[in-house]
């Protein structure tokens, strides 16, 4: 079975290192020094790892023949492909290759459905599971234990307990508005109450309530909008 394990990026110094992106969760072994990996566009390989090394967070291979940066640079782009045996399995029992996840039925723990797993996307620090709808959207899924506690491969499905607002934007938990129309009742009552003395032009006194009465007002606003906006920003972003 062929499975893509990375994808070349810019060309790196003079001598022919190239960055890549990695899609394997087994880089020292796909990609380590002596594999060979067929490409796609296919013309270009099959490229032989030379070297490697990281940098600044970047895994950086040299291929052999591939001697500066110009010809370094003509691989940007190209996938690179590995040959792997349909019934090899990660050594850890919780990892799994690409080509065992995707096709597996996603489900919740009540068992309905939400799609079909299409693909394994791998970023730097997290991978995420592209998961498509009946109605044919898509819906991103972090790989974590805490978001996907089961994966089932003898009854090829994937159960998901999704946080709320992951699946159905709709569902997404936001901050109360009780609060936030508390808070403009609260500063328009301020603002009449301070508009009588400032209308009636009285004394220091009133000056110094109207003054305390205007930061006090602001104060509460600026407080409720920002907790309102901080607690609606976690929610959406701890969802996707």
């Amino acid at each position: 079975m062929q499975l893509v394990v990375g994808k070349i990026g810019r060309a790196h110094g003079i001598r022919g290192d190239v960055s890549v992106e990695v899609r394997t969760d087994e880089p020292e072994l796909r990609l380590g020094p002596g594999a060979v990996l067929l490409t796609d566009p296919a013309g270009i390989g099959p490229l032989t790892v030379e070297s490697g090394k990281v940098h600044s967070g970047r895994l950086l291979l040299r291929f052999a023949g591939v001697k500066d940066r110009t010809a370094a640079e003509a691989l940007r782009g190209t996938f690179l492909i590995a040959e792997v045996d349909p019934d090899e399995a990660p050594e850890d029992p919780d990892e799994y290759y690409d080509h065992q996840l995707i096709g597996l039925d996603v489900v919740l723990t009540d068992g309905t459905l939400i799609g079909e797993l299409t693909e394994v996307v791998h970023l730097p620090y997290q991978d995420l599971l592209t998961v498509q709808r009946p109605d044919g959207t898509e819906v991103l899924i972090p790989f974590v234990e805490q978001i996907v506690p089961i994966i089932d491969l003898d009854e090829q499905r994937a159960v998901i307990t999704p946080p709320p607002g992951l699946i159905d934007p709709a569902d997404a938990v936001v901050a109360s508005s009780r609060e936030g129309e508390g808070a403009a009742a609260g500063d328009s009552e301020d603002s009449d109450g301070s508009g009588g003395p400032d209308d009636d032009g009285s004394g220091d006194s009133e000056d110094d309530g109207s003054s305390g009465s205007d930061d006090e007002g602001s104060g509460d606003s600026d407080d409720d909008g920002s907790s309102g906006s901080d607690d609606s920003d976690d929610s959406t972003g701890g969802a996707v």
